[in-house]
């Protein structure tokens, strides 16, 4: 006989396991991780604290706990990752988005602020979370990702869906220098892949093991997508259009000459929440 667990018990069982296996947030992965094995949202976990588990369900949850322990991040588990308090499916084609992030869209709305009817371009679209991110916050917007992954895509158009704004998003697989249409975009964004090849297995094992290699791949010096990038920004852009793209530390003065050679002189660097110089905005040097 299996023991009678309640949701409450679970909850609270789980959380030690979690903390002493050096999870960060044990309380809130094991409240996610048993709202998935239950089937329910986390917020109604609360209502359920009485609630018995079937053996099947503790079963379920107790699979779910040994992926989180084995390292496997909670995200890619339950495959949902909220960014910028939206909710995006997830999936091993995809980069699992982060926090700092988001640094990219506030720069652009920051940026954005006189500017009418945006059409944005968003280059590694990955899940689509740049994209959708500010077309959510910009009614009048419209926007195309491109990805050379015909399988992220496919999970950039669900989500584009599922939040009610594939009217206004687009999604195309092609190679960033493909038949896109030159200087048809206000805003070029991209968070591309920068990590050192010989780095990057000396990235946390949530990182390594479980991101797409192509989304976190930047050659020998972590710069080639910047390469690649310079020159398509500067043909995609509008007069007057802008540029942000997302860096890794240290990678600022390397990525600024690669744009000023194309043109394109830095506006702004903008720090994430670690203080570190995360994104960066490029306008031509002929704009204002």
């Amino acid at each position: 006989m299996i023991e009678a667990v309640t949701v409450a018990q679970a909850l609270t069982r789980a959380t030690g396991e979690l903390a002493s296996s050096g999870i960060a947030v044990p309380r809130l992965d094991a409240r996610l991780l048993l709202a998935h094995a239950l089937g329910v949202p986390s917020e109604q976990l609360l209502s359920l604290d009485a609630r018995a588990l079937s053996a099947a369900e503790q079963s379920a949850f107790s699979d779910l706990l040994r992926r989180r322990r084995a390292g496997e991040p909670t995200s890619r588990i339950v495959g949902r990752r909220e960014f910028w308090s939206l909710d995006f499916a997830i999936t091993p084609d995809v980069l699992d988005p982060r926090p700092d992030s988001e640094t990219i869209v506030e720069t652009v709305l920051g940026a954005l602020q006189s500017r009418a009817v945006p059409r944005i371009v968003d280059l590694g679209t990955g899940s689509g979370c740049l994209l959708l991110a500010l077309l959510s916050e910009c009614p009048d917007a419209t926007g195309l990702g491109v990805d050379i992954s015909a399988a992220a895509c496919r999970v950039a158009t669900g989500n584009a869906r599922r939040l009610g704004l594939d009217d206004r998003a687009a999604f195309a697989c092609m190679d960033w220098n493909g038949a896109v249409t030159p200087g048809g975009f206000d805003v070029v964004v991209s968070n591309p892949p920068y990590i050192a090849d010989g780095e990057i297995e000396g990235l946390a094992p949530e990182v390594a093991r479980h991101d797409p290699r192509g989304a976190l791949s930047g050659g020998a010096d972590g710069l080639d997508a910047y390469r690649c990038l310079a020159p398509a920004a500067a043909v995609l852009l509008r007069p007057g259009g802008f540029a942000v793209m997302e860096i890794g530390a240290g990678q600022g003065p390397a990525v600024e000459r690669l744009f000023a050679a194309r043109g394109l002189a830095l506006r702004e660097a903008r720090r994430d929440l670690a203080g570190i110089d995360r994104c960066l905005l490029f306008a031509s040097e002929s704009s204002t």
